[in-house]
């Protein structure tokens, strides 16, 4: 499964910076736009499947709000 996420970044003295609109909590650097987006890549698993066993399944809900 393909998740889409939208990332605002920005040149720091030394480094890009970036973070996820969706997920501001995740924030991470690189030394190219390159090295951000695989950071971010990393970052973002770390962080939404840190609790899930490597063997796992998905299912996809439709939630009517």
């Amino acid at each position: 499964m393909e998740t889409k996420l939208k990332m605002i970044y920005w040149k720091g003295e030394k480094l890009w910076v970036g973070k996820l609109l969706e997920h501001p909590e995740i924030m991470t650097q690189g030394k190219t736009l390159e090295e951000l987006e695989a950071n971010m890549k990393d970052a973002y698993m770390l962080m939404a499947m840190e609790d899930v066993p490597e063997h796992h399944e998905v299912r996809e809900l439709a939630l009517n709000v």
